[in-house]
C-alpha cells in the first residue's frame, strides 16, 4: 500500500513537473480585438457567465470542470435542465464557488483572487460594464488577465474565434477545429440549399422569451436569431424597426406585418418567473405542458388575425440557442419549418443527436422544439 502511495504521489508530482514545463506565455486576440498574454494550457480560470461550459464541454466533455476554479452562478438558473444533467455526470460542479456577474457590479475581486486563477473568461457583452467599473484594471493589478469570448451579441461572426481562442488556451487546438468543421459543414446544409433555391422568404417575427412577462413583444434586430431567420430563408419583421441585437416591437407592428410564421424563444425558466407563461422547451420537456403555452401565445392581441396563426405556423425553439455554440441546430430547424420542401431530408435532431454524440459531454434529450402546425 506504502508502494501505491508512493508512486500516486509520485505520479502526481511528475504530472504537475510537466504541466509546468509544458506551461508557455503565449498572447492572444480575443474577440473584443485585444491581444492578452496568458500563461497556457491554461489550468485553473474562472468563468465570467456559466454558460460558457457549452464552449467547455465541447473541447473538454470528459472532464470540462478540470480547470474551472469558479464560476457565475447563472446556468443552474438559465438552464436548469441542461444543468441538472452536468452535474449528475460531473457532481464536482456544484462545489465551485460561485460569483455574481460584471454587468450588475457584484463580481468580487478579492474572491476571485484568492482562487489564483491564470484567466477571467468573459463574455463580449460585459465589457462596457467591467471597464466601467474598473474591473479590468483591479485584475491587471493582480496579474490576472480577461479573455473576452462572445457567442450571444454576435454569434456568427465571433462563435468560431471563440472556439479556436479556447481551444489555444487550453491546448485543445485540434478539437476545437473538429467541432469547427463541423458547424461549418452543417450551416452549409443549408446555405448552399438556400442559395441555389432562392426561395420566396417568409415574413417571421422572432418572440424572445415569449410569455416571460406580460409586456409584448421582446424580439431581435438584424443579429442573432434575426441572423439565423435570414441565413434559413426568412425575413425578419423586426430588422428595419430593432437597430440592435435585442429590442422590443409593439403589437401594432406585428399586425401590420402580418408575419407567416412566429417563432417564440422559451426554456424552464421557473428559477426566474415561477408558473410563468414561457414555452417550456429544452432538453427532457413536457411537450404537452410546452404545447398548450405556446398555443395560448396565439391568444395574445399582438397575434390578433395574423396569418401564422391561422395556419399554425406558430413554433417555439430552445431559448439557449441564442447563447450557445450550436446556433447551426437553430438555423436548420428554421430552415426547416420555413422551407418544408427544400429540407425535406434536413433532419435537424439527428443534427443535434450527432453533435451531443461526437463533442458534448452529457446525452441527447428530446424536446428542444415544437410547433403547432404539427398535431
Amino acid at each position: 500500500m506504502l508502494k501505491s502511495l508512493l508512486n500516486a504521489v509520485g505520479g502526481t508530482a511528475f504530472a504537475l513537473a510537466s504541466s509546468a514545463v509544458l506551461a508557455e506565455k503565449i498572447t492572444v486576440t480575443d474577440v473584443a480585438g485585444r491581444e492578452v498574454t496568458v500563461d497556457a494550457p491554461v489550468e485553473r480560470m474562472i468563468l465570467g457567465e456559466g454558460r460558457q461550459v457549452y464552449l467547455l464541454g465541447a473541447l473538454q466533455p470528459d472532464a470540462p470542470f478540470a480547470h474551472v476554479v469558479g464560476w457565475r452562478e447563472d446556468f443552474s438558473q438559465a438552464d436548469p435542465d441542461n444543468y441538472a444533467a452536468y452535474a449528475e455526470k460531473f457532481p464536482e460542479m456544484e462545489a465551485l464557488p460561485t460569483f455574481g456577474g460584471f454587468k450588475d457590479g457584484t463580481f468580487d475581486v478579492e474572491q476571485a483572487a484568492a482562487l489564483e486563477p491564470d484567466v477571467v473568461l468573459m463574455n463580449l457583452e460585459a465589457r462596457t460594464a467591467t471597464e466601467d467599473a474598473g474591473y479590468d484594471d483591479k485584475l491587471a493589478e493582480l496579474g490576472i488577465p480577461i479573455v473576452y469570448v462572445d457567442f450571444r451579441e454576435e454569434p456568427l461572426a465571433h462563435t468560431i474565434p471563440s472556439m479556436r481562442l479556447m481551444g489555444e488556451l487550453l491546448g485543445e487546438e485540434d478539437d476545437a477545429e473538429a467541432f469547427i468543421a463541423f458547424s461549418r459543414e452543417q450551416m452549409a446544409r443549408v446555405t448552399e440549399t438556400i442559395a441555389a433555391a432562392d426561395p420566396e422568404r417568409p415574413r417571421v417575427f422572432i418572440d424572445r422569451a415569449g410569455g416571460y412577462s406580460e409586456e409584448c413583444c421582446m424580439s431581435f434586430g438584424p443579429g442573432n436569431f434575426g441572423e439565423y431567420v435570414e441565413i434559413a430563408g426568412g425575413t425578419n419583421i423586426a430588422d428595419g424597426i430593432i437597430p440592435n441585437t435585442f429590442g422590443t416591437l409593439n403589437p401594432e407592428q406585428i399586425i401590420a406585418a402580418d408575419p407567416q410564421h412566429v417563432v417564440v424563444t422559451g426554456g424552464n425558466w421557473d428559477a426566474y418567473v415561477p408558473g410563468g407563461a414561457w414555452v417550456g422547451v429544452g432538453p427532457g420537456a413536457d411537450m404537452d405542458a410546452a404545447r398548450a403555452k405556446l398555443q395560448a401565445l396565439t391568444e395574445r392581441t399582438a397575434m390578433t388575425g395574423i396569418e401564422a396563426v391561422e395556419t399554425g405556423n406558430f413554433h417555439a425553439i430552445w431559448h439557449q440557442f441564442y447563447n450557445s455554440p450550436y446556433y447551426f441546430v437553430a438555423v436548420q430547424r428554421l430552415a426547416k419549418w420555413l422551407h418544408p420542401e427544400l429540407f425535406a431530408d434536413l433532419d435537424p435532431e439527428a443534427t443535434l443527436q450527432t453533435l451531443h454524440e461526437r463533442f458534448l459531454p452529457v446525452d441527447y434529450a428530446p424536446g428542444y422544439w415544437l410547433s403547432l402546425k404539427d398535431r
